[in-house]
Formats: C-alpha cells, structure tokens, sequence
C-alpha cells in the first residue's frame, strides 16, 4: 500500500492541486453566506418533525472558498433535518467537495472540522461558501487535511458538526450531525455520491469528537449509516469533560477552553449557569458567547474554574445542572463502536502549558487526557471490538501531534477503503483512568 504523506507545500499549492483534480474550468456562482442567508433556515410548511433524520430540505452548488477565494472544486451544500443534544428535529447544513469525473463515488471520507467556536459564523459551510473570519481561518488551514482526500479521487463531506447554535463541546450533537450529514450527502441525487458507499470517519480534536461520538452512536441512532462505515481515525480526542475542566484549570496556554467549553454545554441543554458564576465569571461569560477558540487560545493564561465560580462552588459536582449535562458528555458510559478505529494521543501537555500531575487526572497533551483515552480503548477491546488501534506520542503536545497524526490517519483510512484487516492494540494497551460518572456532593 502506498502512505501518503502532506507534502511541504505551501496551504495555496495543496488547494490548487485539489482544484485539479476537482476538475479545471469548473464555472459555479459564488455564494456569500452572511448570517442572514436564508440557505441556513428552513421554511417549508410541514414541521420539521415530519421529515426522517437526513432527509434533505435544500440543495445549492457553488465553489470551494479557501480564505473567500474560489476554487475549481465543487462543493455541493445540503440543508438537512438533524437531531439535537436534547433529541430534538433541527436543520443542519453540510457541504460535500467533489473530485472529477475519475472519483470513486462508492468511497467518501467524512472528515470532520475542529472549527471549535460559539459562533454559528464560523462554521465550515460559510467558510467553504466565501466567508471570512477569524474563527473561520481554522476552516481554511484544514483544506492541508482535505486536499490529499480528493487528491486520492474520494468525495469528502464537511458538516457543520456544531449545529447551527455552535454548541460547542456537546459530544451527541456533534454525533447525530455528522451521521445525519452522511445520509443526506449519500441520499442526494445532487452530490453523485452512492447510497451505498462506503464511508471513512475522520477528525482531530474538535473532530475527534464528532467521530468517536458518530461511530459510537451510529448502531443504535444511524444502523443504515452503521452498516456503510468502514472504520473511524481520530487524534486528541475529548473523553470525559468533567476530567478535561481540572485538567485544563490554571493552563497557560488551553484555560480559556473551560468557560467556552461551559457555555457550549449550557447551550445545547439549556443550561442555567448565571446563579453559580462569580462577577468574574458572568463577566467572562458574556464576553465569550461568540468566541471561538482563536479568542481563548493563549488569553487567559492561568486561569482556573474557581475563578469563574462562587466559593460555595469551587467543587464542580456541587452544581446539580454541571452534573447531570457532564455524565451524558462522558463517552465512557456510551455504547462501544462496531467498526475499527484508530485512536491517536500526544502525552507532552508540559509543552503547551499544562501541568500533569494534578491527581486522578496524569498526562495529557494539554487539553486531552491521555489516561481517559488509554480507558476508552482498553473498553472497546474488552467489549467487543477487537479491531482497536491506540498509539501514543509520549513526547509531544496537542497542536504538533496533529501533524504527526495525520499523514498515518490518511493511509490507515486508504487500507480500510482497500479492505485491509486493521490492525490492534488490543491487549497492550497500558490502564487509565476510571471514566465512572459523576456524582453530585452538597454545595
């Protein structure tokens, strides 16, 4: 099997190469896709309830925008109906990049975005549709991870994994988005992709997410789904949040995560959490509604969650609310995937300015745990999926792991689609950490 590896090329090269094989002279019409686009809303007449999770509402053709400039890849823009954190009818939008005529529509890689962000602005769609923004600039940076895709001759299917509230951190929306996004890109007669393809998950840390949570939900919640997917490769991958807010409390680099991460999760559940918030706290609160993580990266730097929260509630088990949401974000209580995966993780979080020694907690690559990942694994493996792949970068942190991550996650993918048996790690992988829900203490 031939690896594919990135080239060092420079982002503009890698996208024109994608633009060759997406055909030159391709002529579509742009479109800008403002807050107020209209492609965004459904406004049919039947309740949204009525129509089956992935039936598609819209359909739009435009160019592929990397930085607002238009590419001669195509990419065709689905709204579809989706379901939310709280199982309710929704409409998402998705966006599926096509290759040429030589692609292979019984092969498609869903790749899935860490745009990270609480602003529905920064979603893929609108980047790929022509927006600019700075929380959007991540959307442009992972044409490097789309580019080998379609080079490879795959289609590759971009949802708005967030939703469009950006309910950032909110594991099962993450994962009834992307397999819905997946039914509806391959029930459309516009993407030319076939109903039977076989599909590829693959994602890195806010992506991560959403591939772990759509293989883990895809028997029960998508079994049509489940049946066409050929295994999922993920790095940096969220396990348990309730861990992550210790973990990340007092970084230099990664604390601002936590109140975006809290925000999100108040979103998707309808959340209160204005009563337990000190003024610093409310304050930072409202200033972050609308941030993504280039906002926080790097801004708040020793910032610890007892500084958001009244002493009364230094301990995050003392709100009620915080406990109930957090035990249904914890994929260690969540069914095991059936299909193979490959699960990566950096070990050097030192290196980005979080400590990992704080106890029950260990190692991380400075926002994701290691030892809850290592736990995660060790469950598949002993609960029926023997087709697990774990591999540790004991030395390096969250962002350069991902460059080591994704060269390896593209070729393991290539085998999957050449039905190669995968490989595992069943059996040497070290413990971790108990992934056991939380329990509420009194305030």
């Amino acid at each position: 099997m031939k690896t594919r590896r990135p080239t060092r090329a420079t982002l503009a090269t890698l996208v024109a190469a994608a633009a060759v094989a997406g055909g030159a002279g391709v002529s579509m019409p742009s479109a800008h896709a403002s807050g107020t686009d209209a492609f965004y809303s459904y406004d049919g007449s039947a309740p949204l309830s009525s129509y089956a999770p992935g039936t598609v509402l819209k359909t739009r053709t435009l160019p592929y925008h990397v930085a607002g400039i238009p590419t001669p890849v195509k990419a065709v823009q689905l709204l579809y109906r989706t379901t939310d954190a709280q199982g309710r009818p929704v409409a998402n939008v998705t966006s599926v990049l096509e290759p040429n005529v030589t692609a292979n529509p019984d092969k498609v890689v869903s790749y899935q975005s860490f745009y990270d962000s609480l602003n529905p602005e920064d979603s893929p769609s609108r980047s790929i549709a022509g927006d600019v923004s700075l929380g959007g600039a991540i959307n442009d940076a992972e044409a490097l991870f789309i580019a080998p895709e379609l080079l490879q001759g795959y289609p590759v299917i971009v949802a708005d994994t967030q939703g469009q509230k950006a309910d950032f951190a909110a594991g099962p929306e993450y994962g009834t988005n992307t397999l819905d996004s997946i039914r509806a890109v391959t029930a459309s007669s516009a993407t030319g992709v076939s109903p039977s393809a076989e599909v590829g998950l693959l994602g890195y840390s806010g992506g991560a997410i959403a591939t772990n949570w759509a293989a883990a939900l895809a028997p029960s919640y998508a079994p049509d789904v489940n049946k066409n997917l050929i295994g999922a490769t993920e790095g940096g991958l969220l396990v348990d949040p309730a861990h992550n807010l210790g973990y990340v409390s007092g970084s230099s680099i990664w604390a601002g995560i936590a109140p975006m991460a809290l925000i999100g999760v108040a979103r998707a559940y309808n959340l209160n959490l204005q009563p337990y918030l000190s003024a610093y706290g409310a304050s930072l609160f409202t200033k972050l509604q609308n941030a993504s993580i280039a906002n926080v990266l790097g801004q708040y730097p020793g910032l610890t969650y007892r500084q958001l929260v009244k002493p009364q509630y230094a301990d995050p088990n003392s709100i009620p609310a915080f406990v109930t949401a957090v035990n249904k974000l914890n994929l260690g209580s969540r069914p095991t995937p059936t299909v193979p995966l490959s699960i990566s993780q950096g070990e050097g979080g030192w290196a980005e300015g979080t400590s990992g020694d704080k106890p029950g907690i260990g190692k991380g690559d400075g926002v994701m745990i290691a030892g809850d990942v290592r736990t995660l694994a060790r469950q598949y493996c002993s609960t029926g999926n023997s087709s697990v792949q774990w591999t540790p970068y004991p030395l390096t942190s969250h962002i350069p792991t991902a460059a080591l991550w994704a060269p390896t996650a593209l070729a393991w993918l290539d085998a999957r689609f050449a039905g190669l048996k995968a490989p595992s790690s069943c059996g040497s992988i070290p413990t971790g950490n108990p992934l056991t829900p939380q329990a509420p203490t009194a305030g």
